[in-house]
């Protein structure tokens, strides 16, 4: 009987972009009172644990300076907050309530003629409905966030949404259109002098390629995007990058050379404590012991990924495990 062979699990993932531009905090002129300057000290500490991923803590904080930006009837505080609120939900995966927030701040925003904030949220809105799966509703609102973006002059936020438009098209398996808005997304990052954007952009750039079966196309951009995120210190990225480069050697049939770029991505993705990621390098190298016939190594990679794609609840990795 034939056997049957399990589909390779995609090889690393296609980074999205940092999709949320962190909240900007808006400028006041002096502070009237002592409920503005206590709103104001709110804010700040809000934003802080914002960034420092403390999401929960962040979002008790910015309850507070919601209560006060309302009574204060300070629209532009107000709609900053409930940005700052549906970011953070967000981060916690609480989608509906992220949208809700967001929802609630877009007219605010709109009625004090704060454009780049508009922008942002509009961003943050199709950030969402892309998470989500709908697409089409992600699409729509990049595109009112565009040309807000380019008003302004944000070279930064254009750069980001194009990305993100460039990712819904690559998603949809419209290829072409994916690298149209990547390309028009590079030299904005770079006239910005983004090395992180740089760098994904890249990426993204090599998969949309790898995607399309041009491997030595797909190797220049993931080779071209490697140094720069080992010279920003994004371990993360690198190992995804090499994990992609890993996938085309090892489609071209090179294989030793994909397990070089595997056991370079491995301890990288450990280090971050990316399980899910560490289920998917464990996978592939074990699928290319396989192919090579060393069929007892292949086992043992196989046998270490499972339990990591068990702990993280991710069935279809665990199914395509199991099939190897």
């Amino acid at each position: 009987m034939k056997k049957v062979l399990a589909s390779l699990l995609t090889v690393g993932v296609c980074l999205t972009p940092l999709t949320v531009m962190l909240i900007a905090q808006p400028t006041w002129g002096q502070t009237q009172n002592s409920r503005s300057q206590e709103a104001e000290k709110l804010l700040e500490q809000g934003i802080k644990l914002t960034q420092q991923q403390e999401h929960q803590q962040a979002i008790q904080i910015l309850q507070q300076t919601l209560t006060i930006a309302r009574e204060l009837k300070d629209q532009k505080l107000e709609g900053t907050v409930l940005v700052g609120l549906g970011f953070n939900y967000d981060a916690l995966g609480e989608k509906q309530k992220a949208l809700d927030f967001y929802n609630q701040a877009l007219p605010l925003i709109r009625a004090v003629g704060y454009r780049s904030g508009e922008a942002t949220i509009l961003n943050n809105i199709g950030k969402v409905y892309d998470d989500l799966g709908e697409k089409q509703k992600a699409l729509d609102f990049y595109n009112q966030a565009l040309p807000i973006i380019r008003a302004v002059g944000d070279r930064t936020g254009e750069a980001t949404t194009l990305n993100n438009i460039g990712a819904v098209y690559s998603a949809l398996g419209e290829k072409q259109k994916a690298l149209d808005f990547y390309n028009q997304a590079l030299p904005l990052i770079r006239a910005v002098g983004d090395r992180t954007g740089e760098a994904r952009t890249l990426n993204n750039i090599g998969k949309v390629y790898d995607d399309l079966g041009e491997k030595q196309k797909a190797l220049d951009f993931y080779n071209q995007a490697l140094p720069l995120w080992r010279a920003v210190g994004d371990r993360t990225g690198e190992a995804t990058t090499l994990n992609n480069i890993g996938a085309v050697y090892s489609a071209l049939g090179e294989k030793q050379k994909a397990l070089d770029f595997y056991n370079q991505a491995l301890p990288l993705i450990r280090a971050v404590g990316d399980r899910t990621g560490e289920a998917r390098t464990l996978n592939n190298i074990g699928k290319v012991y396989d192919d090579l016939g060393e069929k007892q190594k292949a086992l043992d990679f196989y046998n270490q990924a499972l339990p990591l794609w068990r702990a993280v609840g991710d069935r279809s990795g665990e199914a395509t495990t199991l099939n190897n």
